[in-house]
């Protein structure tokens, strides 16, 4: 019987290690139960429509991640000059608010025409170093908003 002791008293221990670890157990409820205050944080400009009513942050932090608002490029050019406007607004964004291109973790890109896929693709090319973030490419119906060929977002590491 004490070795059956013994060994239920060695399992509780680890046990409650192992879940103290995970933040579970006494320590970990008594955590929860704090209210947490919110950490988004707008950082950049917030665009409002006609009536002055907000509609989207330009960039926003959240802990160590920057999620940043969709770029376009709204002038005359082809494919490969607004891909390249695109990604350089990006960048400034990015740097302007603590990260980096090297620090994208995903980017959306939303083509006015699916048939300019590999054009963009040759101005994307190597843009976020030697690790590229995880990419989404879509076609928009109807095309993208302010008459620019692409549209670019992205969440990025801060």
């Amino acid at each position: 019987m004490e070795k059956s002791n013994n060994r239920r008293s060695v399992f509780k221990k680890i046990g409650a290690t192992l879940l103290a670890g995970f933040g579970i157990g006494a320590a970990g409820a008594a955590d929860r139960s704090q209210p947490q205050k919110p950490e988004k944080k707008v950082v950049g400009d917030i665009v409002t429509d006609e009536q002055n009513i907000p509609l989207f942050s330009g960039a926003v932090a959240h802990g160590n991640t920057l999620y940043i608002a969709g770029k376009g490029a709204h002038f005359e050019g082809d494919i490969k000059a607004h891909t390249d406007h695109v990604l350089k607004a990006l960048e400034k964004e990015l740097v302007k608010h603590g990260s980096s291109m090297e620090k994208v973790l995903k980017v959306n890109v939303y083509l006015h025409d699916l048939a300019d896929y590999h054009k963009m693709n040759e101005v994307f090319r190597g843009r976020f170093g030697a690790n590229p973030p995880v990419r989404t490419t879509v076609a928009t119906y109807g095309g993208v908003p302010g008459d620019s060929l692409v549209e670019m977002d992205c969440i990025a590491a801060l």
